[in-house]
């Protein structure tokens, strides 16, 4: 019979199950803990490894700011318009671990090498540097207790706690202290504010353009000496022509401006890049502009760039190639200037102050020429002078006259309300009172039809249609009660042609004109013939191209083609995209009335009463339609002094040759003459422009047709005598 186990034993059993869970749970947890240690140093190593590894050696890839090439601007022949010039430059390049005392000290050693101006060195400057000049004297500035008082608050940051003592520190350094700078500290300041504008790793222009010879080679050999210094090669734009359509751009001391940072920002520009400011040069800036060089940085654990490897070299912009022809641009500016100038001398032409013509190809939308002139007296010599004002031929608008009265046939046929070759009669009207008249006809009554209408310019005919639209009937000395949608039928007819609307130009700022907001009926007889809503020339010259292309509205453009950078400056580099012709819209008419009108034009220039003189077009070798107008306007410019006075405008469109127009042509003399009932020495002069810029731009066109006629009999020549040559070798 078994002895019953004693307590003291069972005790001991139970305890020494007890240690054995324990030392079994110990062994497993640090089972557990070394398996999770080796998983954590296998993921560190295997999957975050190479992350690390570029922590220790960190490499970055950042777009360096270097100075490549803009993209050229050549005219369609191939003449250049706006380069580049090389200049000598001396750049900085500083790093995030680069110190205020260090970049002191390289610009106190290159002030003793190269000149640099002090003009933009500015108060804020000044303070800036005189308080790191004189650290302890700006430090004793504040005094303790205000310190003390400042940290009371508990609520400020440290950066807050020291952006406050900072702005304290500067607005109690005197006058007297802000003087005290010598010439010398004051280019050393000059230079040092250069090297402090700049981004980290991206090089900054110290000076450019005006660096000489020798500062340029003493630099250079002392390179090793000044680090994040270097000696390159800038670029300058140059322009040899005056159109102010190809644009400005900013300078590296304006850089990109405030208005447009975030915008540039967001497209890896740097804060001091030039970029257009204006037209062709703003509008095209993508492709103009150039592509970085992008570098690769490597660094040590500290942040010290030990290595920069080039990713990729930088690359000139895009050569354009306008659709300008820069040979007849500069023969319409001679001769609108000239023009211009003559037309002052009258003593009717106080108000005058500018002229346009505008050129384009009716079937593209190629913009031949762009010619706006301002005259203004220069203050000094008390002289008249000539200055450019292209951009004012989509940025202005003006009443244009009976040149609008095609449009107003045509959309007379497209709402309904006339038919082709209808007759109308033309006679003195009274509406409540207002007499209403065409300027040939004061008196009588004389039926004609719509192309007689155009070519007279018949303003009651185009007054009856005005009439219709508004479903209004007329009653001689009675009130005229019209419809106002009469004046969307027409306005809307009118910007199917390009009138009233933007024409679509590859250009920034263009202005839509001016639209009436008097619905009474006799403000809607005065817009059918062109004297309520404002329009651009640029606008006149798209309308009349719908007109001369068979009813196609296309967006005039500036850019001809894009092109690789040129390797010389002169040979074209290779053609990469030709732009596209743009159709808007097709007008609301067929052919036939499309063909009606034409012959109105027509008959403005060969009929036997057309309002364009005889002598217009006699001898030319080429045919033209167009038509004539003059509206009764006010005047609105530059001196307000004479708001409001009585002026009258010229305009002239048209296209050549009238059987297959291959150019489109409108002319704007604004404020042309104060007496309307006398302004026949500014009509010859405006006769003068339409004529002599139809036959420039015909005889150019003949020029050329030999001078490539010549080329290719060369050419010819040239095959010839190579095979006659392989035949003899043979």
């Amino acid at each position: 019979m078994k002895k019953p186990m004693r307590k003291v034993d069972q005790a001991k059993i139970r305890q020494r199950k007890h240690i054995a869970f324990r030392m079994n749970l110990l062994f497993f947890s640090i089972f557990i803990l070394f398996s999770l240690l080796i998983f954590r140093l296998g993921y560190l190593q295997i999957v975050k490894g190479e992350e690390y590894t570029r922590e220790l050696e960190k490499k970055e890839e950042i777009a360096v700011n270097t100075s490549v090439p803009r993209g050229r601007i050549y005219d369609r022949t191939g003449k250049v318009l706006v380069d580049n010039k090389p200049m000598n430059a001396i750049t900085y390049t500083k790093t995030t671990s680069t110190t205020s005392q260090e970049m002191l000290e390289i610009a106190e050693d290159l002030s003793e090498l190269i000149h640099q101006d002090t003009k933009r060195v500015t108060i804020g400057d000044k303070r800036d540097f005189w308080i790191l000049l004189n650290p302890d004297e700006a430090e004793a500035k504040v005094s303790k207790k205000e310190l003390e008082k400042i940290n009371e608050s508990g609520t400020l940051s440290k950066q807050e706690i020291q952006r406050e003592v900072t702005r304290l520190t500067r607005e109690r350094i005197t006058e007297e202290e802000l003087n005290s700078f010598t010439d010398h500290e004051l280019e050393v300041l000059a230079i040092y504010r250069e090297m402090m504008s700049g981004y980290a790793y991206s090089p900054q222009i110290i000076k450019s353009g005006n660096v000489t010879e020798e500062e340029f080679a003493a630099v250079s050999e002392r390179l090793s000496d000044f680090e994040g210094v270097n000696t390159t090669t800038d670029w300058e734009r140059v322009k040899f022509s005056d159109s102010t359509i190809l644009g400005t751009m900013t300078s590296p001391i304006e850089g990109i401006p405030r208005t447009h940072l975030d915008y540039y920002l967001a497209r890896d520009y740097s804060r001091n890049d030039r970029i257009g400011r204006s037209y062709f040069e703003q509008y095209y800036e993508e492709l103009l502009r150039g592509q970085k060089t992008i570098v690769k940085n490597v660094k040590d654990r500290t942040g010290r760039v030990i290595e920069t490897k080039t990713v990729r070299e930088g690359e000139p912009g895009r050569d354009l190639v306008l659709s300008m022809d820069s040979e007849l641009q500069e023969s319409m500016e001679e001769l609108v200037s000239e023009k211009l100038l003559e037309m002052k001398k009258d003593p009717r032409s106080g108000l005058l102050d500018r002229a346009f013509l505008v050129m384009m190809d009716p079937n593209n939308g190629e913009l031949l020429s762009m010619v706006g002139k301002r005259i203004v007296k220069d203050e000094d010599s008390g002289k008249w002078e000539v200055r450019d004002y292209a951009y004012g031929t989509f940025t202005s608008a003006y009443e244009a006259g009976s040149t609008v009265k095609v449009a107003t046939v045509l959309a007379g046929y497209s709402e309904g309300v006339l038919s082709v070759g209808e007759v109308k009669i033309d006679e003195p009207m009274n509406i409540a009172g207002l007499p209403k008249r065409s300027l040939f006809n004061q008196h009588g009554r004389v039926a004609v039809d719509d192309i007689t209408a155009l070519g007279r310019s018949s303003n009651v005919y185009m007054f009856k249609i005005a009439i219709s639209l508004g479903n209004g009937v007329y009653r001689p000395f009675k009130a005229l009660p019209i419809d106002i949608a009469g004046f969307d039928r027409l306005r809307n007819a009118y910007a199917s042609f390009g009138l009233g609307v933007e024409t679509g130009i590859d250009l920034p700022g263009e202005y839509p004109g001016f639209t009436g907001t008097d619905t009474r009926s006799g403000k809607l007889l005065d817009f059918a013939i062109g004297q309520f809503d404002t329009y651009t020339p640029l606008q006149l010259a798209q309308y009349v191209s719908t007109v001369a292309n068979g009813g196609y509205r296309v967006a005039p453009k500036v850019l001809k083609e894009i092109r690789e950078p040129s390797k010389d400056g002169e040979t074209l580099g290779a053609l990469l995209e030709e732009t596209e012709v743009k159709v808007l819209n097709r007008i609301n008419n067929t052919e036939r009335e499309i063909e009606q009108v034409k012959k109105g034009m027509h008959y403005t220039y060969y009929g036997a009463h057309g309002t364009a003189p005889k002598s217009l077009l006699a001898g030319a070798s080429y045919t033209a339609a167009g038509k004539t107008g003059t509206a009764q306007s006010f005047y609105y410019g530059d001196d307000r002094s004479k708001y409001g006075m009585a002026t009258v405008n010229l305009t002239h469109v048209g296209f050549a040759p009238a059987e297959n127009p291959e150019v489109a042509y409108a002319v704007v003399i604004p404020n042309a003459s104060t007496d309307r009932g006398n302004y026949r020495a500014q009509s010859a002069a405006m006769n003068e422009i339409v004529r002599t810029s139809l036959d420039t731009y015909f005889e150019l066109k003949e020029e050329r047709a030999k001078i490539n006629a010549e080329e290719t009999t060369d050419q010819k020549i040239d095959r010839r005598f190579e095979k006659e040559k392989e035949s003899e070798e043979k």
